[in-house]
């Protein structure tokens, strides 16, 4: 007897010990810097979920600024759902929370809100506006409209700053409140930048740059996971209510000891406890077996979500016996995955994230699958955990589409400042009415006597053609004898086509003449009267991104005239049509001469005087107009090569004019291409002209690696090639990962010079990155290194790249960067007729 009991004993001590060791595990990995637990209108400290939440009054870090005097609001009654939602803090007018940052970066934001019974106001009623300094998180919520008897919400906000305040505002001649909120620095891998889009399936960068809403955390096949049980303080909720068919799947489970971490994964991605059970495919009483476990998740319409699925193989005996598929939505998220092959074993976690913005406005569900994969011969399916979190969408809100800066009250103050500026606002506009409307009065009698061939200048063109207006306003063409054309001598802004004309060279837009389709239109190869070859570039009426991009490349080619830019021959405008007629571009864009195709590769020094070209061509539009232009939209395919390969800037579509002298930026939403996007533009929406020098950064990568600038195929650290290339260079190991066929025929010291600019331009802060100037500069260098190389390099030598008998001293990066050196300003004077044509030529997905 003793003896049983002595076994019994040790069997609990081993019991105790694996699950502390498991909790130890599971708690130990991430220590906040920032963990602010407040306790709204409390008094004393709270304890829930064993944490503390102090009182809001008195907090050192915490400081409260309110409008009117708030109040305070308290119940000890057992109704209430927890000591958390014991006290309410009651804000009769406008009053914000201001939080000390210790640390940069992702935080969450918790608050709790229960209507405590108050006897001077009815807070079940109260309406709800919460806010942050660039983002809306609650707009109008009134508990009037809602189900629940208390609300919870948690937010994941990019704090870049040194505070955050919470905004609270009531509305409708009502009181905000809140019971407690919860401000906590988060890991930084835990939000990824970067995700995989669908529909179309595409990466998805800059997800630093918005706010998230937790909308569902859900663990698969197991029980209600609190903050005790998770090292970042998150609730998981079982998924039982949210699937489709509830004999569709069957939960499974093992010791949380047996799960096994590798790599990426940590307890903060989740804890073990959630890759401890799944959900596999069970009876779902259909007679064929190849069905699919789903989940339908009520949504927001109108929203992009993010969505991470959690996998972990604990079903299975054997290496490569599960293989399925995942569906968001209609789309196919992962296709045959097999989970022993992603992580080498078994009982290992695996997660991946996607963006899906297929939710539409009649759309108010989010449906998650996983099935069998029908080439496979397994029949299986398992997920483990989900989380679904809202993404702020173009207002900055997670709460409708109304911005921050509206619903901020406007005090008496502003408001008079406010009414000044209106009413001279006003009046300015209504003495440049009056001076237009004299200058219109001119021009149109001047008009009546000008003669039938006089050019005109380029007038703003409508979002669709108006035939009748720009016929009027042709001219005789003295070839054809027909409505055409401006001559090029009498106008700098391009010939006028008629719309037969572009039909007559394209052979009526024939098929076979197709370059490309992209988010405007189509592109086709034209041959003119004369055989001179163009490029027609043929808005697409329905697209009206694409014409809005359109317009802005007419206005901006219509300034911009530049050996390295594209330049515009024509254009036409009838028949509702919208087109524009460039020089053919033999040699196409620069990217299909990297990879992709079979064209013979570039020699190091012609992809460095293609560079040095671009580089040009970008440095003009900073530096060569009375303001700066910010082409925003730098990568490969907007490089292209004439016959001489010869390489111009082309697609300005996305073109901004750059800040004027007194300021420092451009504030504006994010535009541009994945994987070339500047991080700093991204995170601030402030757009100078470093962030081309950025997305250069990346072109010179791509060059000399030949391979995309994203690709989501490859290893998670080789995915985006700006921070792979980087930690090569920094370890001087460049050359390890360059085109194999440039291997032994470079200079190291031009690689050297190469990569070192490259570095510069690729660095986190616009400050820190060099001019267009500057690059321009140092690759010119590179290649005097390279041809000086060439130049002295023994025939018989073809071992090695060095220059025998002359050592090349690395050049001093102090002096490196020289302002005001004249690189290429000769060439902003040279013809301006030359080759163009359109980044999408042979890119038929376009931007």
């Amino acid at each position: 007897m003793v003896k049983m009991k002595l076994v019994k004993c040790v069997h609990l001590l081993l019991v105790v010990v694996l699950f502390g060791s498991m909790v130890l595990e599971s708690s130990a990995s991430f220590v906040p810097v920032d963990n602010y637990l407040i306790a709204c209108g409390s008094s004393q400290n709270v304890e829930f979920l064993r944490q503390i939440y102090a009182p809001d009054s008195g907090h050192s870090s915490v400081s409260l600024k309110s409008q009117g005097n708030s109040i305070v609001a308290s119940s000890n009654s057992s109704t209430v759902p927890s000591p958390l939602y014991q006290s309410a803090r009651i804000f009769p007018a406008t009053s914000s929370y201001k939080f000390d940052i210790k640390r940069e970066g992702r935080h969450w934001v918790r608050l709790y809100f229960y209507p405590l019974p108050d006897p001077g106001h009815d807070l079940t009623s109260a309406s709800l506006t919460v806010i942050t300094e660039n983002f809306v998180l609650l707009n109008n919520f009134t508990f009037q409209n809602y189900n629940g008897s208390y609300l919870f919400k948690e937010y994941a906000i990019n704090v870049t700053s040194d505070n955050l305040i919470l905004t609270f505002i009531p509305s409708n001649d009502s009181v905000a409140f809140v019971n407690a909120i919860e401000v906590v620095s988060v890991p930084d891998e835990l939000v990824p930048d970067q995700a995989l889009a669908l529909t179309p399936f595409a990466p998805f960068s800059g997800l630093s740059g918005y706010a998230l809403e937790t909308v569902y955390r859900l663990n698969m096949g197991g029980p209600l996971l609190t903050a005790q049980n998770d090292t970042l303080g998150r609730t998981w909720e079982n998924d039982k209510k949210y699937l489709h068919v509830n004999s569709s799947a069957v939960n499974v489970s093992v010791s949380p000891a047996n799960i096994k971490y590798k790599g990426a994964v940590t307890p903060d991605i989740a804890p073990n406890w959630i890759y401890a059970t799944a959900e596999t495919m069970g009876d779902a009483n259909v007679p064929n077996m190849m069905f699919n476990i789903t989940w339908v998740l009520p949504v927001e319409p109108n929203f992009t979500y993010f969505v991470r699925v959690h996998f972990c193989d604990i079903v299975s005996s054997s290496l490569n016996s599960l293989v399925f598929n995942l569906y968001i939505n209609s789309d196919i998220a992962l296709q045959s995955v097999d989970l022993s092959t992603l992580t080498s074993d078994l009982d290992v976690p695996y997660y991946k994230d996607f963006v899906s913005n297929s939710s539409a406005a009649d759309s108010d569900t989010l449906t998650v699958s996983v099935g069998p994969d029908t080439k496979a011969d397994i029949t299986g399916a398992i997920m483990n955990g989900l989380e679904i979190m809202k993404i702020s969408n173009e207002a900055r809100s997670l709460d409708g589409l109304l911005p921050v800066e509206t619903l901020l009250p406007v005090s008496p103050s502003r408001k008079n400042k406010i009414g000044i500026i209106v009413g001279s606002v006003a009046a300015a506009l209504a003495a440049l009415t009056f001076i237009y409307f004299c200058y219109c009065c001119l021009v149109s009698r001047r008009s009546k006597t000008a003669q039938q061939g006089q050019g005109h200048t380029w007038l703003p063109l409508p979002l669709y053609g108006n035939s009748q207006t720009m016929t009027k306003m042709s001219t005789m063409s003295q070839k054809s004898g027909t409505a055409s054309c401006i001559s090029l001598a009498s106008s700098n802004f391009g010939r006028f086509f008629t719309f037969q004309e572009i039909m007559d060279a394209t052979n009526k837009f024939d098929e076979s003449s197709l370059l490309g389709v992209g988010g405007f239109g189509r592109v086709y190869k034209g041959t003119l009267e004369d055989g001179t070859d163009v490029a027609v570039k043929r808005g697409n009426p329905r697209s009206e991104q694409g014409l809005a991009e359109f317009r802005t490349e007419i206005e901006m080619l219509s300034k911009l005239r530049h050996r390295h830019l594209v330049s515009l021959i024509g254009y036409c405008d009838e028949r509702s049509e919208m087109i524009l007629v460039y020089e053919f571009m033999a040699n196409g864009p620069l990217r299909s001469h990297l990879y992709g195709t079979d064209l013979p590769p570039l020699s190091w020094k012609q992809r460095l005087e293609i560079c040095i070209g671009a580089a040009r061509g970008l440095h003009y539009l900073h530096t060569g107009a009375a303001q700066s232009i910010i082409h925003r939209d730098v990568k490969t395919t907007n490089i292209l090569l004439d016959e001489n390969f010869v390489a111009k800037v082309a697609d300005f579509g996305l073109s901004k004019t750059g800040p004027s002298l007194d300021q420092t930026h451009v504030s504006t939403a994010v535009k541009g291409s994945f994987g070339y996007l500047d991080p700093e533009y991204f995170r601030r929406q402030q757009l100078t002209e470093k962030s081309d020098v950025y997305s250069f950064g990346v072109v010179l990568m791509e060059v000399l690696c030949t391979r995309p600038a994203l690709n989501p195929v490859l290893p998670r650290e080789q995915v985006n090639i700006a921070e792979w290339a980087m930690t090569w260079q920094k370890k001087g190991m460049l050359d390890q990962i360059m085109d194999p066929n440039l291997v032994g025929k470079v200079n190291p010291s031009s690689l050297k010079k190469f990569g070192e600019t490259a570095e510069k331009c690729l660095a986190d802060h616009g400050v820190d990155r060099p001019s267009m100037g500057d690059v321009l500069w140092n690759l010119e260098y590179a290649l005097q290194l390279e041809e000086t190389s060439s130049a002295l390099m023994e025939p018989e030598d073809n071992s090695t790249n060095h220059i025998p008998g002359i050592p090349l001293t690395p050049f001093d990066n102090s002096i490196s960067m020289v302002d005001g050196v004249t690189s290429g300003t000769d060439e902003d004077a040279e013809d301006a007729a030359t080759s163009a044509v359109f980044s999408q030529l042979v890119n038929p997905r376009g931007r």
